[in-house]
């Protein structure tokens, strides 16, 4: 038996300029921008604000076409890409701490460990 839920939303960036892409995303979804935007911006990621328990907007620069990916969170990651492959996924590439999958789509997404707060109040419980 585990828990898993989504947990985040990745905006994938192929850019140069990813402060350019979070003002855009940032005002498209009314998620303001963090205090120390120009700093995560240097790095390869830059997570958007939202509410309390909402799921996090991340935006990630990549060197792959820009796409958006899910992240689900799991309090077990092997369960979770278990129950996923019986659902017709297959894992692309696994991570210390997540494994990337495919779904039957063509989707890509990820699992990982819970990333954001209420995670045993609000996760989906699988037997």
């Amino acid at each position: 038996m585990h828990k898993s839920r989504l947990g985040n939303i990745i905006i994938d960036c192929h850019t140069d300029d990813l402060m350019r892409e979070a003002k855009f995303w940032s005002a498209a979804l009314g998620c303001p921008l963090p205090k120390d935007a120009h700093e995560q911006a240097r790095g390869k990621y830059l997570q958007l604000e939202t509410r309390p328990g909402e799921v996090q907007i991340i935006l990630q620069q990549v060197d792959h076409d820009s796409r958006a990916h899910l992240d689900i969170e799991t309090d077990s990651i092997e369960e979770e890409v278990s129950r996923l492959k019986k659902l017709g996924a297959i894992p692309v590439a696994r991570h210390d701490g997540w494994t990337v999958m495919q779904a039957p789509s063509g989707h890509r997404f990820c699992v990982g460990k819970p990333y954001r707060g209420g995670f045993e109040q609000a996760a989906n419980l699988w037997e």
